[in-house]
């Protein structure tokens, strides 16, 4: 497991109050979480893993910065979301934002999930990424812990893509909702003819 003790540390790059910068987006998943949603990767993770699916996303540096109304509006203007998942790069660097983003589509009746490769008892000291208490109290699921490439785990029946990762339901709603698998994979083309592949342990691609 990567070292990494540095909890309370703010991000290198100052993002503007209540905007978020991501990597990407997309809506209409069915490989990141129970049902229909739409997936927010954010920028920048300093863990670093070994194996990380997503190496692009640990560099602190602007790659889309966006407004939280903003996001929430084009998260909301598509019926077919059911919810929203936030993923990474960490989103817990940037907890604050998110705990606004989600309070919003919330309030819309869309559910929340987050992946995390803190674990929760680490999300719940008082050194904790700022407003981490307030993203978690808008979860209705927490995927917890780094991903452990001696660890792995590549099995459809599996949700998480390492075995020290955890699933912590605090929505009782989805008890018997934890169907998707680290393994799937879908393909979104979008209206450009670029390609965006997901849901495979967890990994955003670029095409």
């Amino acid at each position: 497991m990567t070292p990494f003790t540095d909890y309370a540390s703010p991000t290198p790059v100052e993002i503007p109050a209540h905007h978020l910068n991501i990597m990407g987006y997309v809506d209409e998943s069915q490989v990141n979480g129970p049902g229909i949603r739409a997936v927010v990767w954010v920028q920048g993770c300093k863990r670093e893993c070994p194996g990380c699916f997503n190496p692009a996303s640990w560099s602190f540096e602007i790659n889309q910065l966006v407004a939280v109304e903003t996001l929430a509006e084009q998260i909301l203007k598509n019926p077919n979301n059911q919810g929203v998942t936030f993923s990474g790069g960490e989103p817990f660097w940037q907890a604050s934002a998110l705990g606004e983003l989600a309070e919003i589509l919330k309030a819309e009746g869309l559910n929340v999930m987050s992946f995390t490769g803190f674990t929760l008892e680490e999300l719940r000291r008082d050194d904790a990424p700022k407003g981490a208490d307030a993203l978690l109290a808008q979860l209705d699921i927490l995927v917890d812990g780094p991903y452990v490439e001696s660890l792995a785990i590549h099995s459809p029946d599996s949700p998480v893509s390492s075995r020290n990762q955890r699933i912590h339901i605090f929505n009782p709603a989805f008890q018997d909702q934890i169907t998707w698998a680290s393994d799937q994979m879908e393909i979104h083309i979008l209206k450009d003819g670029s390609r965006i592949i997901t849901g495979f342990q967890g990994q955003l691609g670029l095409m």
